[in-house]
């Protein structure tokens, strides 16, 4: 789950709506500036699609020590310190499954989604937050993931769909860091930061070198990028969730509970590049 706070509760989003959200970001992406991902559709499954391992964990929210929604939210941006409040196993069979259920049938984007979840377990984690004893868990969980991505490359290359070009690690780190910049881009989003921010990674330009790009926001759920990145000069989203009343719940169950007799509800996103702005 990704959380934000309102007046009266909290308005959470499943994280197979989040990336959703990114996949839309990367859809409109590329313009005379930057560059546009290729190949272009297995790229955009594999950002859509990142994680749809997570549908049947958000489907039934659990809450945090504290009692308050065990989810993302705006005081986790920037940081990945949060496995104090996560079972590790779970959470590891989670990131595995978002991992099988695409490679099943796409193996290209399954890779991108691969080197996502490495980068989160190594460069983003706290390993101080986690339990000594489950370390040895992580450190074989990001083994075997290091070794699917051998797996899974060769696997794109033997489906004859790729150029050469394609499948060199230059590109598929380039489209990973895509993922990852469309990701954050969605997580700033959905959390309504408020902030300014620098998307994860430099992006390739069309004149051959690479852009890091600067994100702040100008109003609720309104954000201007700079450099601008996308075909238009403005874009507007919906991204659905939820509203619960209330900030700290007893127990799992009563969130659950008014989550699912919550009515879904859709937000709008909006992205405007600074040459709009008077």
């Amino acid at each position: 789950m990704l959380r934000c706070q309102t007046d009266s509760g909290w308005f959470l989003i499943r994280h197979p709506d989040h990336a959703r959200l990114a996949g839309q970001f990367a859809e409109a992406w590329g313009n005379s500036l930057f560059a546009r991902p290729e190949p272009r559709p297995d790229v955009l499954e594999g950002i859509r699609r990142h994680d749809d391992g997570w549908a049947l964990r958000d489907s039934a929210p659990s809450i945090t020590r504290a009692g308050k929604p065990s989810a993302f939210g705006v005081e986790l941006v920037g940081k990945y310190t949060a496995f104090e409040e996560i079972d590790l196993p779970d959470y590891l069979a989670v990131r595995g499954r978002a991992l099988d259920v695409v490679a099943a049938d796409n193996p290209y984007a399954a890779l991108l989604i691969s080197f996502h979840t490495c980068n989160l377990l190594t460069e983003h984690a706290d390993r101080s937050t986690i339990k000594p004893a489950e370390l040895p868990l992580l450190d074989t969980f990001v083994a075997g993931q290091r070794q699917r991505q051998l797996e899974l490359r060769a696997a794109a290359a033997a489906t004859g769909r790729f150029d050469d070009a394609d499948i060199e690690m230059d590109r598929v780190l380039d489209n990973f860091r895509l993922l990852q910049g469309c990701d954050n881009l969605s997580l700033l989003s959905c959390v309504d930061f408020g902030g300014p921010a620098t998307l994860l990674h430099a992006f390739n330009l069309n004149s051959g070198g690479k852009s890091t790009i600067a994100v702040q926001r100008s109003a609720p759920r309104t954000f201007q990028l700079t450099p601008w990145p996308f075909q238009v000069s403005r874009l507007e989203f919906e991204i659905e969730g939820r509203e619960v009343g209330g900030e700290i719940f007893p127990s799992a169950t009563e969130l659950q509970r008014s989550y699912a007799t919550a009515a879904p509800a859709r937000l709008v996103v909006t992205l405007i590049s600074p040459s709009t702005i008077p």
